[in-house]
Parts: C-alpha cells; sequence; structure tokens
C-alpha cells in the first residue's frame, strides 16, 4: 500500500467509487456524489477530491456538473473541454447550456 493510499479517507474512497460508477452518457452533481459518499453537506470536498485526483486516478471528471445543471468551470478554464467531453458521449445541452437531469441525472440504484 502506498503512502498515498494510507492517506486516503473513507469517505474520499467512497467519492472515488461512485464518481468511476458514473457511466458514459450519464452526469452527477457535486452534492449527489457527496450525499452518495455518505456525506450530503460535503459537496465542496467533492471538488477538491475531483481536483487533486482526477488524472492520477483515472476519474471521469468531466461527467460532475453543478446543482444548477451547468459546468462549473469557466470559459478559457476547462469549460470547453467538460462541454466536449459531455457532448461526445451524448449529452445535449439546452437554453442557457444546462443539462436536463431528467434525462442525463446517474441513478446509482
Amino acid at each position: 500500500m502506498s503512502n498515498e493510499e494510507k492517506k486516503t479517507t473513507p469517505f474520499t474512497k467512497a467519492v472515488k467509487t461512485v464518481i468511476k460508477s458514473i457511466p458514459a452518457g450519464k452526469i452527477a452533481t457535486y452534492g449527489q456524489i457527496a450525499a452518495l459518499a455518505g456525506n450530503p453537506r460535503a459537496a465542496r470536498m467533492v471538488v477538491r477530491i475531483l481536483h487533486s485526483s482526477s488524472k492520477s486516478d483515472n476519474l471521469p471528471w468531466h461527467r460532475i456538473i453543478n446543482s444548477k445543471g451547468t459546468i462549473s468551470l469557466r470559459p478559457g478554464q476547462g469549460y470547453e473541454l467538460q462541454k466536449q467531453l459531455l457532448e461526445d458521449e451524448g449529452i445535449e445541452f439546452g437554453i442557457g447550456d444546462k443539462v436536463d437531469f431528467k434525462k442525463y441525472l446517474f441513478n446509482s440504484k
């Protein structure tokens, strides 16, 4: 077990497991992931985990959006890449670049 694995909290492990379970063509919100991982008030922690672990753990970071149904990244800072990756998976954006939760929201059941 590496030092990094020893430092990983149970919540962090649960977050990564939830994120890895989101299939192509579906999205989840930061808060939804936090709740599924056991702490519904830890949406900001999910953001930190994604920021620090997306590349090293090969997480499908692009499938995570905010509770408004939009991409949180700003134009020129990853917004265009995330939108393109989602569109490549068949996700459509509506007015205001919103994603239809009824159609695309990940259901863990």
